[in-house]
């Protein structure tokens, strides 16, 4: 996802990308390759029984996760790279925010394949430097996994929902130019508070580059295409949604009153900084 200093003003969708997509993408590789590797290792210190900061009980242990994953995904979006493509860092994201008019059709196929590759290569930055450690039953280089009384339609449901409300959430602000600036922390909170609450029970993915990488490199890819798909089709439908309600809005103040201002024009990647 990309931010916008308070002082832009967000352009419409009409307006030419500054950067060809191919540039950008080599910053959603980067940031998606940072974005594993801490997560990986975050996951190594936390869940490795021989570690000093070890915690045993994996719903409170989820909740840390959570919590510092929000913190680092904010800090991506907010880091020099994330402002120029947006810090996306999720394939979801990017189809989303194409099919809400906000970013170029020709960027999202090097975007989500620099996203999947960014997965993999800091997946695998994470096994070279934390060793064996990683591939331990209790981390499996940081692979979701369902909790064993959830069944794949349950977990398909609830990946897809979660996401469809993380872009609903970000549609709001989208639609509020003023409002544009706390996208980043928005974002790191919901993503916070979807590992804590579906961590333990979904898995709490909401990002096929989240999964893409640990479950190709630690061999658990039986449930893979759930997180591949269910973040995509929730995408689309919290679109979907944001583009109903934006045009019954446009509507409302189109019948009403001639003092009120026009709707806002929805801005092209809200997070991106010009």
């Amino acid at each position: 996802m990309s931010t916008p200093t308070p002082s832009t003003t967000p352009t419409t969708a009409a307006a030419p990308p500054r950067r060809l997509p191919l540039a950008r993408a080599a910053d959603e590789f980067a940031l998606t390759t940072a974005l594993l590797f801490l997560v990986v290792t975050v996951v190594r210190w936390l869940r490795d029984p021989g570690s000093a900061l070890y915690i045993a009980d994996l719903d409170i242990a989820l909740a840390v996760i959570g919590a510092v994953s929000g913190t680092i995904l904010t800090g991506l979006i907010l880091s020099p790279p994330g402002r120029r493509s947006g810090g996306h860092t999720n394939p979801a994201v990017t189809v989303a925010l194409w099919l809400m008019d906000a970013f170029p059709r020709r960027g999202v196929l090097p975007y989500v394949l620099a996203q999947l590759a960014g997965s993999a290569a800091g997946t695998g930055l994470a096994r070279l430097v934390w060793g064996r450690a990683v591939a331990l039953p209790s981390i499996a280089h940081a692979a979701i996994r369902p909790a064993p009384a959830w069944h794949p339609a349950e977990v398909f449901l609830a990946e897809a929902g979660s996401m469809a409300v993380l872009i609903l959430v970000v549609g709001f602000f989208m639609a509020r130019p003023g409002r544009v600036s706390r996208v980043p922390c928005a974002i790191g909170l919901s993503v916070a508070l979807v590992i804590a609450l579906l961590g333990p029970r979904s898995g709490g993915s909401i990002n096929p580059a989240r999964q893409f990488g640990p479950a190709a490199l630690s061999g658990q890819t039986t449930d893979l295409w759930i997180y591949l798909v269910a973040p995509v089709l929730g995408a689309a439908l919290g679109a979907r949604v944001h583009h109903l309600l934006v045009r019954r809005l446009r509507t409302r103040r189109t019948v009403g009153t001639p003092s009120e201002p026009p709707a806002a024009e929805v801005p092209r990647d809200p997070l991106v900084r010009q």
